[in-house]
């Protein structure tokens, strides 16, 4: 390695680490069958998104690991392997702040900002949520208007070989991603692939044909994993 090399070669692996940590917990999408994962950072835009109208203004957001079925050996096995650090399949917790108004009682706000995330969770991502954990810090003068949620910024790359191909094609993926290394990437028996869906379908539907198209696509039908590192809304 050369001494001009050095900078340049740092500083692109410390971007790739920005990258990875700002993707937060890798989430388990549907269920142990469905060899999907999606970015914190990216669940976590759709929920902001669908806190709108409820009343509340979101701070702090977290999404884990839930402790309603926390006997021993209780988790189940993914039928793929997961992508590297992620969770194992299992439900999921919500942990939220919100600011409110006093013009109605905090419980009928903190419900509404309850159903709107249980909502958006379910339909729009498919997030297997077991517990929302609400937090009132703060009371507002005024009824809050639409709160402006942070665009994803997609680290896109062009479909390469016969697996992105496939997985380019499918309904709903905006575009394949390369937040962990390539978009496709390749062992025995086994595909791991990384994108970005589009924000009227619903992740974890998009994810699963990925999966069926990819597997059919590839000799010897290997093993798919899907990893969403984004939600990509339209304008």
């Amino acid at each position: 390695m050369t001494t001009a090399d050095s900078p340049h070669r740092a500083d692109g692996w410390t971007a790739a680490v920005r990258q990875r940590l700002d993707l937060g917990r890798l989430l388990p999408l549907g269920g142990p069958a469905d060899g999907t994962w999606i970015a914190e950072r990216a669940a976590a835009a759709v929920l902001r998104e669908a806190a709108n109208g409820s009343g509340a203004v979101l701070g702090r957001l977290r999404i884990a690991g839930s402790d309603a079925d926390s006997t021993p050996d209780s988790a189940p096995e993914p039928v793929v392997p997961p992508p590297p650090g992620a969770l194992p399949p299992g439900p999921l917790r919500i942990e939220a702040d919100f600011a409110t108004t006093a013009q109605r009682p905090l419980h009928v706000t903190a419900d509404a900002l309850r159903s709107a995330l249980l909502t958006a969770a379910s339909a729009r991502l498919g997030l297997d949520v077991a517990e929302v954990d609400l937090r009132v810090t703060g009371l507002l003068d005024e009824e809050p208007g639409p709160a402006a949620v942070p665009r994803a910024e997609v680290h896109g790359t062009e479909a390469d070989g016969v697996a992105g191909t496939a997985a380019a094609g499918v309904p709903g993926v905006f575009s394949l991603t390369r937040v962990l290394g390539s978009a496709v990437h390749t062992g025995a028996g086994h595909v791991r692939v990384e994108l970005a869906t589009a924000g009227d379908h619903r992740a974890l539907d998009v994810a699963r044909a990925v999966r069926e198209a990819v597997a059919y696509a590839v000799e010897g039908r290997p093993s798919v994993t899907v990893l969403v590192t984004a939600v990509v809304e339209h304008g």
